[in-house]
């Protein structure tokens, strides 16, 4: 009878390993660890209080943003965020400066410049990020480390809020 040889046969041609069989791919062993969830930007600031701003001269914000300060107000964070207005009410320059985790820094600053739509900013002292063009005029965000220092503008010119955040930087001793 022949078939007994030729299960002999089949059973020798299928005990050869699967390692050894290039074209067979194997999953054992090589599952990759679950990614850590990715790091969320905190909550943007909220005004909650009158000024002046701890870290920016008034005059300075003026004379940079070209418009008359009417009101400036900071949040509870620490180092508050500062919100200047305009005479009319509206909010001429934001600045955040948020202190934590390093990943959360770069998420807010990649939050409120991502990488495929902004130009690329730096600063001297290893500030990295980005400015752009928005909507409402102009954001410029960068991080070093665990610091991130976002400045947003109703102007259009991004150099303004560089600027403004270079001070920030600056008077906070960052």
């Amino acid at each position: 009878m022949l078939l007994g040889p030729l299960l002999i046969v089949l059973a020798a041609c299928n005990s050869e390993s699967a390692a050894d069989d290039p074209t067979v791919i194997t999953t054992e062993g090589t599952s990759a660890a679950a990614a850590p969830p990715a790091a969320k930007p905190p909550a943007p600031p909220e005004p909650t209080a009158d000024g002046p701003c701890p870290y920016l001269d008034q005059t300075f914000v003026e004379d940079t943003n070209g418009q008359r300060v009417g009101e400036t107000k900071t949040s509870a964070d620490d180092p508050p965020a500062c919100f200047f207005y305009r005479s009319d009410g509206g909010v001429q320059l934001t600045v955040q400066v948020y202190r934590g985790k390093a990943a959360v820094a770069k998420a807010l600053v990649d939050q409120v410049a991502p990488v495929d739509t902004a130009n690329p900013a730096e600063l001297t002292g290893g500030w990295t990020g980005g400015a752009q063009p928005t909507d409402e005029g102009a954001v410029y965000a960068v991080a070093k480390e665990a610091v991130a220092v976002v400045v947003a503008t109703n102007q259009e010119q991004t150099i303004k809020a560089k600027l403004v955040a270079q001070e920030a930087i600056t008077a906070l001793g960052l």
